[in-house]
Formats: C-alpha cells, sequence, structure tokens
C-alpha cells in the first residue's frame, strides 16, 4: 500500500522545543559506537547504499550525540508532540489505522537540534561527493511510539515525483530488549513479504533511499522513541516552494 509522506506542514508550535521549565542486513554496516570515526561512519553507509540501496549500521551514532538528543528529548513537554499524519497540505489526515505514533518536528531552536542538524549536514556532504546524489534539503522528527503504537506498510515518496530521496532513521532506546517489539521491517519489492528486521536499539543508524523499500513499525510494547528524516532534492520553482512550509 503506497502512503503519502508525513506532512511538513504541521504546527510549528511544536517543533523542537524546549521544556517550558528549562527556558540491508543487521551486520552489513561496522559497529563504531566509541571509534569516534566520523568519515568512516559515512564512508561505510555511501558503500552500503551504492552496493545495496540501504544501510543498517548498529550503535553508530555518535555517543555524545545520542545522549544530547535523549536528554532534548526527555525534557520536552508531553504536549509538544502530536498525532502524526500522512499526506502533505491538504491532503494531510491522521489516520491511525495506518499509523499512531507521535510526532514533533526538528528546527535546530535547541542545541542538540542543532548538533543533530549538524551531523546530518556533513553526512549530506559525504554522500553528495561520493556518489553524487544531488542532496539539498533536510526534514526530520522526534518519533514516539507509545506501547501498541505502529505504521504499516508505507513507502517514503512516490516513484518519479522527486522529493524524498533518502531516508534516515536513528534509534534513541537506550535499554531495548528483545521482545519489546517496534522493529523496522524493510522490504526488497512489493512483492516481498518476508522483510529484514531491524531494532530500534540505540545508536543505530539506518539509510535507505526513499523510493525504493517499501517498510514498516510492528507494534511496540513500550515506549520507543527515534528521529526520522528525509534528505530532498531541490524540486522548488518560481511559484511553488518545496518542502512546503
Amino acid at each position: 500500500m503506497n502512503i503519502l509522506p508525513d506532512s511538513a506542514g504541521v504546527n510549528t508550535s511544536c517543533v523542537d522545543r524546549e521544556h517550558r521549565a528549562q527556558s540491508p542486513k543487521p551486520a552489513q554496516g561496522e559497529a563504531l559506537r566509541g571509534a569516534g570515526d566520523e568519515v568512516a561512519l559515512f564512508e561505510t553507509i555511501a558503500r552500503n547504499l551504492e552496493s545495496t540501496g540501504f544501510s543498517v549500521s548498529s550503535g553508530a551514532l555518535p555517543e555524545d550525540l545520542c545522549q544530547a538528543l535523549s536528554r532534548h528529548r526527555r525534557g520536552m513537554d508531553e504536549d509538544v508532540f502530536e498525532l502524526a499524519g500522512v499526506g502533505r497540505a491538504r491532503q494531510y489526515q491522521v489516520l491511525e489505522d495506518i499509523r499512531c505514533d507521535q510526532i514533533c518536528w526538528i528546527t535546530g531552536a535547541s542545541p542538540a537540534g542543532r548538533q543533530w542538524l549538524d551531523w546530518v549536514e556533513a553526512l549530506k556532504r559525504h554522500l553528495n561527493r561520493r556518489l553524487f546524489l544531488g542532496l539539498f534539503s533536510f526534514e526530520s522528527h522526534f518519533a514516539h511510539f507509545p506501547p501498541g503504537a505502529f505504521y504499516r506498510r508505507h513507502y517514503d515518496a512516490f516513484r518519479g515525483e522527486a522529493n524524498r530521496v533518502l531516508s534516515l532513521v536513528v534509534y534513541l532506546n537506550e535499554h531495548w530488549q528483545a521482545g519489546d517489539g517496534g522493529e523496522l521491517l524493510i522490504y526488497d519489492d512489493e512483492s516481498d513479504r518476508r522483510g529484514l528486521t531491524i531494532a530500534p536499539e540505540w545508536g543505530t543508524v539506518v539509510a535507505f533511499l526513499s523510493e525504493e523499500f517499501p517498510h514498516e513499525v510492528l507494534p511496540t510494547r513500550g515506549d520507543r522513541y527515534s528521529i526520522a528524516g528525509w534528505y530532498r532534492l531541490n524540486s522548488s520553482t518560481r511559484g511553488r516552494v518545496d518542502p512546503p512550509r
């Protein structure tokens, strides 16, 4: 089932805000936690994308960035998260039988958000140099899947629309255990019914071509936190800004 991407035109009052009181295969990517070698991770992702179209690197997001994002997420008011929907602009709608996660968009207004956007910008530069993808802009949000939440099988972009090109997911679940649910399943194509299962474990970095791989999030048995983001091409014209604001 093809589902339109998330709306970027959400209420900006909930974007990356501080707490009011505070003013592939899993073995495909090398485990780089603690290595401090950003270039090595970026090159691993580039090689994997070049060969298979997706990349999974367990525990690879720099530990200081993981901790900063996790602290920021814990300090946010619950009311800054809102139910996610499908579609953009006038087609945007909340359909809880398709997805029932809660999101808050990231703009870089907080130090942790700025650190995250600096990191994905460095990854973008590396991928553009290595793979000539023409990645232009990036959008992302925190995602909270409360117990029982899921996201049915979908694509992040429709083929040929040239909007979202590369999807990026990182996980912020420090003590996730087998049996907690919430796994990401990435399928090879429409006919694949088995998929590749990826546990939402702390610091795991997943990247895949947005138009190529249907995927879903299985129901979770605990609170599951992640950041989902998308690199986009520059498809703005004189009369149309993309992505819409």
